[in-house]
C-alpha cells in the first residue's frame, strides 16, 4: 500500500491555479463518439451503474462496456449503498431498486474492484479541497468532489480513464490535471 505524504501532496499540487475555473466547450473534452472504439481500460464513476438502470445510458456506452475492458472501484460501492440506505423502506419502488443494486454490486468481479489507497485518499482530499476553495462548493457539492477526486486520482494511478456523464466536474479535474483521464458521455433523453 502506498503511504500518504503530507509534504509531498504540498509540493504536488502547485497547480493550484489560485482562480475560479470554468466549463470548457464540449469540443475540447474526450466524448464517446457513436462508435465505441478500443481504448484505456475504464474506471466507472457511479453514474454510468445508475444511468444504465435509469436506461438513460446511451447505445454507445453500452457498445464501449463490450470492447473495454471495465473495472469498478470501492469508491462506487460506496456510493450505491449509500443510495440503499437513502431510500425510503415504505415506498413501493425500493425493494426493486435495492435488489437491482444489489445485482451490480454482485456482479463486480473481484479481481477487476479496486480500493484507493492512503497515497489516492490524501491527495484526493487535498485536490477536493481546492476544488471546493476554487468553486465556491458547498454541502453536498463538497462530498461529491472528495468522491469524484479520489476516482480521478485512483484511476490515473491504475493508467485507467474513468467512464462519466458527470461532465462538469471531471472537466475541472481535468483542468487541474491534465495527466489524468476522463471520458465523457451524454445521457440519453427519456
Amino acid at each position: 500500500m502506498a503511504e500518504f505524504s503530507f509534504d509531498e501532496s504540498v509540493r504536488w499540487a502547485r497547480f493550484d491555479p489560485k482562480r475560479t475555473l470554468s466549463r470548457r466547450p464540449d469540443a475540447d473534452l474526450p466524448f464517446i463518439g457513436e462508435q465505441a472504439e478500443a481504448g484505456q481500460e475504464l474506471l466507472l464513476d457511479t453514474c454510468v451503474y445508475i444511468d444504465g438502470l435509469q436506461g438513460r445510458a446511451p447505445d454507445a456506452v453500452a457498445d464501449l462496456l463490450k470492447i473495454r475492458r471495465s473495472n469498478h472501484s470501492t469508491v462506487a460501492v460506496q456510493e450505491l449503498m449509500h443510495t440503499v440506505g437513502v431510500l425510503d423502506p415504505a415506498h413501493s419502488g425500493t425493494r426493486g431498486v435495492v435488489r437491482q443494486i444489489g445485482v451490480i454490486v454482485a456482479g463486480m468481479p473481484a479481481h477487476r474492484v479496486f480500493t484507493p489507497d492512503a497515497d489516492v485518499l490524501g491527495r484526493a482530499a487535498h485536490l477536493s479541497g481546492i476544488l471546493c476553495r476554487l468553486q465556491g462548493y458547498q454541502k453536498d457539492a463538497r462530498f461529491r468532489a472528495l468522491q469524484d477526486s479520489v476516482l480521478f486520482l485512483q484511476a490515473q494511478k491504475l493508467g485507467f480513464s474513468v467512464l462519466t456523464a458527470n461532465v462538469l466536474d471531471f472537466d475541472y479535474l481535468l483542468q487541474l490535471i491534465p495527466a489524468g483521464r476522463a471520458l465523457f458521455y451524454r445521457r440519453a433523453e427519456l
